[in-house]
């Protein structure tokens, strides 16, 4: 049976543009954009586990806003539930201490990245308004 796993992901808005980051190359799904974020801990609610996983990977502090999607999906190493929230920068700047690269993109841009295949069930769905 696959290890099932419960991420948080934050799309941290920005000017009608939003965050995507590229996976480093060493991990699972290398080299692929996605949305920062990471596996729920122990006792941590989603919401706790999006704005830790922020903080870890990227050095800022957010505020998820609202849940904007959420998801299953299976990969043949591991099952992800995935929880994506609106979210805004509260404090401190981006960097990368994780990821080897980020973009900040419109949902017309969508189409020229590609994306872990957990990410597609909700991509087609992030538009203008949404961001808004």
């Amino acid at each position: 049976m696959k290890k099932t796993v419960e991420v948080a992901a934050a799309i941290i808005v920005d000017g009608g543009k939003f965050l995507i980051c590229q996976r480093p190359p060493r991990k699972a799904r290398g080299l692929l954009w996605e949305f920062p974020g990471g596996k729920r801990e122990a006792g941590e609610t989603l919401r706790d586990a999006a704005v830790r996983e922020i903080r870890e990977e990227l050095g800022a502090v957010i505020e998820p806003l609202e849940v904007l999607e959420t998801t299953s999906h299976e990969y043949p190493d591991l099952c992800v539930n995935l929880t994506l929230f609106k979210s805004v920068i509260r404090s401190g700047e981006i960097a990368l201490f994780e990821h080897n690269d980020m973009r900040w993109i419109r949902p017309s841009e969508i189409p020229e990245y590609t994306f872990c295949p957990a990410d597609y069930e909700f991509l087609g769905r992030i538009t203008d308004e949404r961001l808004a």
